[in-house]
């Protein structure tokens, strides 16, 4: 729409003028709008008395019902943007003067839920076949009482699962590693190294461990061992993963001498049973060096566990908005949507593009 506006001339110096064209300034702006489709089969009786009724598209099969759309924003307002149910009610009656009950909101997720099971096969399968693969978990209220949401990752996928444990049976009941014989990224829990496969740790996590080292316990050699991880970082990234042979057999040298050094100025206390924190994470990384240096010596293994991580940072936002999941189905709920939801942005498909596709009864193209 375009809307011009003339100059009021009783505002200027009388005197001849001409038109030098027109200044422009945008506004966007929005309208929502409800719309509503009646659809009308047509019906058809014989010399006999029967009627032959048109049949309708498939999922209209009430005298009044809401579309795909609407549930698919619904879904996307509750389980992506983790908006309660009170809420979503009052954005729907309010903001579009559509008038929804929570029950109607409630069933929409669980029709969600049901209907991403091939999904979750899908995904479970795809995770298990990938290179390398992130794993992280973290701590979620359920009606009072702490479970713990997992996560495992790659670049294009995510899987979610709620459960009570924490450890290796948690993690097997997700499906994924008891099979898995790539590359697992992790934040060193021993739970993980169960798991028989190739193992790479969190690099991120040893930087902020060595920091704590200098500034808790000053110790020297944690901010040389900083130093030297970066430099390898940084070196793998400017040789796209192609460092010669020659090259990562320095580093190793280079950290073992490290570690070496290390050794004297924090020194393991024959006195006590418990060591500082400083000498156990010495001990880690001279015992692990194959899994810390895994980036040095595999291009495809990153340096950090961040995408474990970042996939995982919204469950605490939604800790924090909605304070807990008031059952174990709530969660379950939660996990499967987010995994789609999650996988097809990593995809380049939207969440309401992806959520539509889901109440249509389509798979997105990358699952094809």
């Amino acid at each position: 729409m375009v809307e011009e506006i003339l100059i009021d001339r009783k505002t200027i110096p009388q005197g001849k003028y001409v038109n030098g064209g027109f200044e422009s300034r945008q506004v966007f702006d929005m309208t929502v709008a409800i719309t509503v489709t009646e659809y009308r089969a047509e019906i058809l009786v014989n010399s006999a008395g029967e009627a032959f009724v048109a049949e309708f598209p498939k999922g209209v099969t009430e005298k009044a019902q809401y579309g795909n759309s609407i549930k698919a924003n619904s879904v996307y307002m509750s389980q992506y943007q983790m908006t309660p149910l009170a809420r979503v009610q009052d954005h729907f009656g309010y903001q579009l003067g559509l008038p929804l009950s929570k029950g109607s909101i409630s069933n929409w997720n669980i029709s969600a839920y049901n209907s991403l099971e091939l999904f979750e096969e899908w995904v479970r399968k795809e995770l298990i076949g990938s290179n390398c693969i992130h794993a992280d978990e973290t701590g979620i209220n359920v009606n009072g009482k702490r479970f713990w949401l997992h996560c495992i990752c790659d670049e294009k996928m995510t899987l979610f699962h709620a459960d009570q444990k924490r450890g290796k049976e948690a993690m097997d009941r997700m499906g994924i590693l008891p099979y898995y014989k790539g590359t697992l990224v992790h934040d060193h829990w021993k739970a993980y190294f169960k798991c028989l496969c190739t193992h790479a740790l969190c690099n991120s996590h040893h930087l902020r461990e060595l920091e704590a080292a200098i500034e808790f316990d000053s110790q020297k050699w944690a901010k040389s061992m900083q130093d030297l991880l970066i430099e390898i970082k940084k070196a793998v990234e400017q040789s796209k993963g192609s460092l010669s042979k020659k090259q990562i057999a320095k580093f190793h040298k280079r950290y073992r001498k490290l570690l070496g050094a290390a050794d004297k100025e924090c020194p393991r206390d024959k006195s006590s049973v418990k060591q500082s924190k400083s000498r156990n994470l010495l001990e880690r990384l001279r015992d692990f060096e194959a899994e810390t240096l895994r980036f040095l010596d595999d291009s495809t293994v990153p340096f950090t566990n961040n995408r474990g991580e970042n996939d995982l940072r919204m469950t605490k936002v939604q800790q924090k908005i909605s304070g807990c999941f008031r059952s174990m189905e709530g969660a379950k709920i939660f996990c499967r949507i987010r995994s789609y939801i999650s996988t097809c942005r990593k995809n380049g498909i939207g969440p309401t593009e992806a959520l539509k596709l889901l109440f249509d009864g389509k798979s997105p193209a990358f699952m094809k």
